[in-house]
């Protein structure tokens, strides 16, 4: 019994698939199904100790990217992703998965394409209210897809979607059992501003924080995730613009929040700033009052569509880009510091829109799948 997991290199792709995988383990092991073997195949690993911890063998695979701007690379890359086509051919025919999980992404074409050459049933997970180019086509021929976003079930064949919310690893999930305030080195007596902007930071929100970092640590202690590659340049701007002020042990620069030190960094905040890929389910799950600033040029402007789809549901205000100014910024974050009675409604909300059994929805669908194959064989 095989099942073959494939998504693009990033974060967005990768965490769901291990969330997914985590709780398909779970469930093999309750039902005391030893026989199963998961595997990954995509350009990169993205994390090996995951794969490993998970029981995950990874197979690398060759892909090339359709960018949405003019480059010479996207001639190059045709010739790349078809030799990827031909090579993910042999590899799904030596391995014949029982069946295929997608998540969408450049890196999931070839394999995609293979285990419809091969009639391997497909379920894929969509985590945007905009679907991407792959996901759709390969909609047209999956079992079932499970959505983050119910706006996205307009893009696929009716009948097939369900909305399940985005799968969230299991160490995001719960409470650390640790004190937050003192591990983090914080006072809790003093309202904490959460500034994420993904593992690579975001340099837009950087400077809009640089900027606003004297007013912020009048009333705020912050705790700013920055990106490892500028962490070394946002705190030597920091350290610059705070000088003597009495307050400047009030700004944490990081460059990257682990799990542990994200879920301590949560459970401190009292509002989070994001942008609006997948990690606004995390958001929600952590029920953390959000402002999100959505990435300007995204595919299928998914992050802005993101960003709005959870504005509504309750749990957060947006500012687009166009109007993003410090001043503007800060009022936002003035405004809802100070008004308890909305964070809280904020809170009930994105309890609601969480959705936190997501993953073991889909390792659920993926097992009856393997199942009544094996029966078939």
């Amino acid at each position: 019994m095989k099942v073959l997991f494939t998504g693009g290199g990033t974060g967005g792709h990768f965490y769901p698939i291990i969330a997914i995988a985590e709780k398909l383990n779970k469930i093999l092991e309750r039902e005391k199904i030893a026989s199963a073997e998961l595997y990954y195949m995509s350009t990169e690993p993205y994390n090996e100790r995951l794969l490993y911890d998970n029981k995950i063998k990874f197979i690398k695979i060759t892909a090339g990217k359709r960018r949405t701007y003019f480059s010479v690379q996207n001639f190059l890359d045709i010739f790349k992703t078809a030799w990827g086509v031909v090579k993910a051919i042999f590899q799904i025919f030596a391995l014949y998965p029982d069946v295929v999980f997608g998540k969408g992404g450049f890196a999931s074409f070839p394999v995609l394409f293979a285990a419809r050459l091969f009639r391997i049933p497909v379920i894929l997970h969509e985590s945007d209210s905009v679907p991407g180019r792959v996901n759709e086509w390969a909609g047209k021929f999956a079992q079932k897809i499970a959505l983050s976003y119910g706006e996205a079930a307009q893009f696929f064949p009716e009948g097939k979607t369900a909305l399940t919310g985005n799968p969230i690893r299991a160490e995001i999930l719960g409470l650390s059992g640790k004190d937050a305030w003192k591990e983090l080195g914080l006072d809790p007596q003093i309202p904490v501003l959460l500034i994420l902007g993904g593992s690579q930071g975001a340099r837009t929100i950087n400077s809009q924080m640089e900027t606003l970092a004297p007013r912020l640590v009048e009333k705020y202690q912050v705790l700013h995730q920055v990106g490892e590659t500028n962490k070394d340049d946002v705190q030597f701007t920091i350290n610059g613009l705070l000088g003597d002020n009495p307050n400047r042990a009030r700004y944490h620069v990081y460059g990257y929040l682990d799990s542990e030190s994200m879920k301590l960094a949560a459970e401190a905040a009292t509002i989070v700033v994001s942008r609006a890929g997948s990690a606004i389910f995390e958001i929600a799950a952590w029920c953390v009052p959000a402002i999100l600033i959505p990435i300007t040029e995204s595919n299928g402007d998914h992050q802005r569509k993101n960003a709005f789809a959870y504005a509504r549901a309750g749990g957060a205000i947006v500012i687009e880009e166009a109007n993003l100014t410090p001043n503007i910024l800060l009022s936002e974050i003035d405004q809802l510091m100070i008004d308890e009675h909305k964070r809280s409604a904020m809170k009930d909300a994105a309890k609601v829109f969480a959705r936190t059994d997501a993953a073991e929805k889909i390792a659920e669908q993926i097992l009856l799948i393997l199942l009544r194959h094996q029966i078939l064989k």
